[in-house]
């Protein structure tokens, strides 16, 4: 079956073919397409050759930081990350394995906002009774290690846009007066891997419409940094499920977000370790 007659194909028609192979058959009509598309590209390898199913990392790192934040995020207003969830993704088996969460004392703004405390659902309280920054990394690089990951198993960091790390954990970093932890130093973001994976525009990239295009319902509570982050691994399922080869496409470099090609050779990222103190 051509690509253009599949172009050519009703909603129902695609619905109809995919349930026919016993694919997934929710989702917008783009997303379709492209799923039976990448259904006969696999068929038309593996008739030529044993098709190699691996994906690029043995683990995803799922990461949705939340920050204290103020209505209108006036432009001198300092985010600190006051939630550090984890959501570990096993690429092989495609289901969520385990999942951190830490909550995490403000430093310059230690009273959180009305507005943060609604946006987050995240407590005076919780944030009073929380650990430093510098203890809760220590804290998930702990739990990154006993899970063997960039030592037994490669893995990847994950993101929903680029201002996780390149913002919110850089930030944190410099009043931490810690230096940028290299093993988030590159990562995937998934709206880019997304945009450019089922060819849409960038303002269909956003979390919940990302999943309305899927066919799926957010699940959880909206700005809950756990909550966001399992529903982005749901998201990197789809995907994987669908097809996609989720790679590294962003890096850190001497403090500025960069992109990374496509074609750069394939990495994981390094065994976890705590970063040094800034002089």
């Amino acid at each position: 079956m051509t690509n253009g007659y599949i172009n050519r194909m009703t909603r129902e028609e695609l619905r109809s073919k995919l349930a026919e192979f016993k694919l997934e058959t929710r989702g917008v009509k783009d997303v379709l397409k492209k799923r039976l598309k990448n259904y006969y590209k696999k068929q038309k390898l593996m008739q030529k050759e044993p098709i190699n199913r691996d994906s690029c990392y043995d683990y995803i790192c799922v990461v949705d930081f939340e920050a204290t934040c103020e209505e209108g995020n006036p432009p001198e207003f300092v985010h600190e990350i006051i939630e550090f969830p984890v959501v570990l993704l096993n690429t092989h088996t495609l289901e969520i394995e385990d999942t951190f969460q830490q909550y995490v004392k403000p430093e310059i703004n230690p009273k959180l906002s009305d507005f943060c405390i609604s946006l987050t659902g995240i407590t005076q309280d919780i944030v009073d009774k929380a650990e430093t920054f510098t203890q809760v990394l220590q804290n998930v690089i702990e739990w990154m290690r006993q899970r063997e990951l960039g030592t037994k198993y490669s893995y990847s960091m994950l993101t929903d846009g680029s201002w996780d790390m390149s913002k919110f954990l850089n930030t944190q970093c410099r009043i931490s007066r810690i230096k940028y932890p290299s093993f988030a130093k590159r990562w995937i973001n998934i709206r880019k891997s997304y945009g450019n994976f089922y060819k849409v525009p960038r303002n269909q990239t956003k979390l919940t419409t990302m999943l309305e295009n899927l066919g799926m319902n957010y699940d959880g509570r909206p700005h809950s940094g756990l909550d966001d982050s399992k529903n982005i691994a749901r998201i990197a399922i789809r995907m994987l499920q669908d097809g996609c080869e989720l790679r590294v496409n962003e890096r850190m470099h001497a403090g500025q977000l960069m992109t990374v090609s496509s074609l750069a050779p394939l990495e994981g990222a390094p065994a976890p370790q705590m970063p040094r103190y800034r002089n």
